[in-house]
């Protein structure tokens, strides 16, 4: 068991011992994700992050928008292993779900981000993102935008100045109204036996007796929630691959990339990464930091053999993968907004 299993366990523990009002190992998705007090929602700052987040004036060649590689019209991803930004620049990693993203502690792949406006920040001058210069030129070409600063206005206050602050905050928003509510699995959780299948029910079991929930537990199956034994900017990370040197990890080149480490330079989380939700997982292919595997069953079987040391069986890998489908909440219907004119 690794260093994070361990620490994982022993919080398991002291909050079952303690009898902790919010423990349970698995939960429904809450009605509101944490909110930061600095960034408030209101309707006027989330109908003008919406309005961001669907607008390429904030690419550097006004081609893509936050929603080509986050497509809210689908699963929330764009479906490829890895994505292309503004400047054509391919990325490293898998562009992941934005559902439920407000429920992580951390954000990217290796944690590097604390907080979902740092995450944000870091996108929009990303050479592999959205490609702006720097901040000083997200904010000129929103300034330019003659309609956005009564937008600005209206949602901060006319006291509030347009910055690269106030154009994240109203990203933020946005992205945490982006919940998918009310799967099979929450209503299994809340009572209803009749909710999901005798397969998956079995797939359940299987899920927490091989070792799958030792790292994908509460609301979003990736560990804690903000708050309960992890704050927000506290990461929760897994070694991967677990057990080195296998076909698997050569076939779908698992190790090439350091994870952690790149960020820390600290030995021990050289190959460790946020554990990733699964929350609508069975959506939302391909699968792993590298996009490298393409359906759900073959994760389900290279996850049993890289990080349990365990042959699944065609039965149980059969029975977690219908586990998985129950995870896949209600997504909510879009409209693409009225966007402001120059």
């Amino acid at each position: 068991m690794s260093r994070w299993l361990t620490l994982v366990a022993s919080s398991l523990m002291l909050l079952s011992a303690a009898g902790h009002a919010g423990f349970e190992p698995f939960q429904p998705l809450p009605a509101q994700p944490p909110i930061p007090s600095d960034n408030p929602q209101t309707p006027a700052k989330i109908a003008l992050g919406k309005q961001l987040y669907f607008d390429k004036r904030l690419s550097a060649t006004y081609t893509v928008s936050c929603n080509a590689c986050h497509n809210v019209m689908s699963a929330g991803d764009d479906g490829k292993a890895v994505s292309r930004g503004a400047l054509g620049m391919q990325g490293t990693r898998s562009a992941p779900t934005l559902y439920n993203v407000a429920y992580q502690t951390v954000y990217f792949w290796d944690g590097r981000a604390v907080s979902l406006e740092a995450a944000i920040k870091e996108h929009l001058i990303s050479p592999t993102e959205m490609g702006m210069k720097d901040a000083s030129a997200v904010v000129e070409r929103i300034w330019a935008t003659g309609d956005y600063k009564q937008v600005f206005a209206n949602a901060f206050g006319a006291g509030v100045a347009l910055s690269y602050d106030t154009i994240t905050q109203a990203l933020a928003a946005y992205i945490r109204t982006l919940r998918t509510p009310d799967s099979d699995f929450d209503r299994y959780l809340r009572g209803d036996e009749k909710a999901i299948s005798r397969q998956a029910k079995r797939g359940y079991e299987a899920f927490i007796e091989v070792g799958c929930a030792s790292c994908h537990f509460w609301v979003n199956l990736s560990g804690p929630v903000p708050g309960l034994a992890f704050e927000m900017g506290e990461g929760f990370y897994e070694l991967f691959p677990n057990y080195p040197n296998t076909k698997d990890e050569a076939r779908y080149r698992l190790a090439d990339d350091i994870g952690r480490y790149n960020v820390t330079k600290d030995e021990t989380d050289r190959r460790m990464w946020r554990v990733p939700v699964l929350r609508n997982v069975a959506l939302t292919a391909p699968y792993f930091h590298n996009g490298s595997v393409k359906t759900l069953e073959e994760a389900i079987r290279v996850m049993g053999a890289t990080q349990l040391n365990k042959r699944l069986t065609r039965d149980q890998i059969a029975d977690i993968a219908a586990f998985l489908h129950t995870v896949s909440g209600r997504f909510p219907t879009h409209r693409f907004p009225k966007l402001p004119v120059d």
